[in-house]
Formats: C-alpha cells, structure tokens, sequence
C-alpha cells in the first residue's frame, strides 16, 4: 500500500478575473497558503496555461511546471471537461455546448468535433512534457437523450450509439498511449459514460483498452443513488484519478433523481462542500488505501450554499484529515513467534 497524495485541488471553480484567482502564479500563492500541495489545471482556460504551446514546447510546459513548483505545489494532472464533452455532442445541445469552443467553430458541429480531438491530442503530449501520468475529461455524449426509454428505444440503438462513441476515442486513446498517460473518463450525468454499466460498454467497444480509465468522484453517484463504496470494488484496477466532491440527496414527496427542473439549492440531490454532505469518505479513502490507489485526492467545490473561498480553506483541512498515512508494519507484530519451514509443519501435523 501507498499513502494517497494530496490534497489537491481543482482550479475550474475558482478561477476568475480578479487577484488572486487571475493567473497561475498568483492563485497558486493562495492555494499553497491554504494548505493544498497539488493543483489540477483546466486546460481550456488561458489564464493557466496554453495548451497547444504546452505540447509543442517542452520548454513553454518547464515553465509551467517551474511557475507551480515554485509556489511550493505540483501539478496533479491536467484537465479537458469541456474539449472532451465536444467529441460527442447529440445534434439537440450543438447551440448550448458551442459555448465550450471557439467562436470560430461556432454552428459547425464537424469543426467543433475536429476542435476537440485535436484539443484532447495535445493534452496527451502537453501531459508528458509535463511529466504527468493520468489525465480527466468527459466522454462526451450521443444517447443522453435517450437515457430514459420513452419513447421505447429501437432495438440497436445503443449498441449504435457505443460504437460511434468508441470510433471517435480510440484515435485518442491511442494519443494517449503514445504518451504513456491514462485518459480518465469522469462518470457523470449528461455523458454516456455515467455510471458502471455504461463504461463497461464502452470499455467493449474499445477493446478493454488499457488508458480508458477513471476518474471517480463519489458524488455523482450519491445522486444517482448508485453503491459508490462497491464501486471501488469493481474499478478500482481502472481508478487512476480521485475528485474530493460532497453531496445529498434528500428526496421528498414532490421530487427525486430527477431534480423537478429546479436550479441546484432546489433539487433533492445538491453537491455540497466538503463536510457537509452524505458522502462516507472515511469509507472512500479506506478503500482507495486498501486497494493502492497511487494518485492523488484533488478536492472539486460545486456547492449552491457556501462560498467557495470558505469551501476551499474547510477542503484543504478535511482532505488532509482524511488522508491515511499506511502502516509500515502489521498491528500484531509484537506477538509473532519467528517461523521457518520446518516448524509451519510440525503446526500442521506434518
């Protein structure tokens, strides 16, 4: 076993037009202050990093790297969420996830396509100069739809869908070997990688190849009302990315799993800051300990309640906290009696 890395921390959320949350150096100063010691960069946001520049130049991604260490962190791995989603987009979101690309490929959805590819290749290579080995992204989707079957789905629909899923990855996924880094899908509502089922699916139709891996984050699965304990012990060879996410689902008379189109502080199911949720994260780095998760636990705030500044300071403590440091030796040492061959038999009668 192996201690788990952290904490981490996500700079999606927290990234914005004022100091200290404005540029690289300066929200790493106010990370590193907090307590984290690793930072997961979004790749979509120039305000941290170029992404073209950083697989084109080793030089441009040392200095990347040389601007983070220097305020006393790591970079834990890279992120492409949003480029990611864009590889697959069913026809009904093209105007709501243009947005997630360039004006330039704006009501193009094959250029949008192409745009992503090329975005997720470049993070393969950006991650190797960097000296990184896993990387986070979204599959994508083209059956979300469709996720509950009424109208009835026509028979092959899925089986459709997965393999487009599959042909557009794979090229990707073999970007990704190239480099020697892990592509880990995050499961999520609104990909087709959602829960285990759908991502053993896929994992057929690229070949069980060995970088489609996972990025776990057990509140999406509190939501969905899925075991995310159990979980770990089915995919816990394929876990090779760790987000630190709270959440509740609190259902009542008049609504469930689906949310009753209400905005986050309305729904029965809210993600939460670290803490105040229902997630059992003793029970989550337990397992993750016991099975020698060898990455990092990088905290991701989303909560309709408290301020992410307050979320961020309470993460970086909870983690910590959380983080179990393994033992060296077994608790009964003290009591063993020495023991070769000889004597194992004679204990056996032999």
């Amino acid at each position: 076993m192996r201690t788990i890395k952290g904490p981490g921390i996500f700079l999606a959320q927290f990234l914005g037009d004022t100091a200290p949350f404005n540029n690289l150096k300066s929200i790493c100063l106010w990370a590193e202050a907090l307590g984290f010691v690793g930072v997961q960069i979004p790749t979509w946001d120039s305000r941290c990093i170029d992404l073209q520049k950083a697989a084109e130049s080793k030089t441009y991604a040392d200095e990347i790297k040389g601007t983070v260490e220097d305020c006393g962190l790591k970079i834990t791995e890279l992120s492409t969420h949003l480029q990611g989603q864009l590889v697959a987009v069913h026809p009904a979101y093209d105007e709501l996830f243009d947005g997630f690309a360039p004006a330039s490929v704006h009501g193009n959805s094959k250029a949008r396509t192409e745009w992503a590819v090329q975005q997720l290749k470049w993070a393969a290579k950006a991650s190797q100069n960097l000296g990184l080995d896993a990387h986070a992204t979204f599959s994508g989707a083209l059956l979300w739809h469709t996720v509950y079957p009424w109208p009835q789905r026509p028979a092959g629909l899925v089986e459709t869908g997965f393999k487009e899923l599959a042909k557009r990855w794979l090229p990707i996924l073999n970007e990704f070997d190239a480099n020697g880094v892990d592509l880990c899908y995050e499961i999520h509502p609104g990909e087709d990688l959602h829960d285990g089922v759908s991502y053993e699916m896929f994992l057929e139709k690229v070949d069980n190849h060995p970088r489609a891996c996972l990025l776990y984050d057990p509140s999406h699965f509190v939501l969905q009302c899925l075991d995310y304990l159990s979980y770990i012990d089915h995919y816990h060879e394929r876990i090779k990315m760790f987000h630190v996410k709270d959440a509740e689902f609190n259902p009542t008379g008049k609504q469930g799993v689906y949310g009753g189109y209400q905005g986050w502080v309305n729904r029965a199911g809210r993600f939460r800051s670290l803490g105040d949720g229902q997630v059992d994260f003793t029970g989550v780095f337990s397992k993750l300990t016991g099975y020698d998760y060898k990455g990092w636990a990088v905290m991701e705030w989303e909560c309709a309640l408290k301020h992410p500044e307050d979320g961020a300071r309470e993460g970086a403590v909870f983690i910590r906290n959380h983080i179990i440091r393994v033992t060296e030796k077994a608790f009964d040492d003290f009591a063993g009696t020495g023991s070769d061959e000889a004597f194992n038999k004679k204990i056996l009668g032999l």
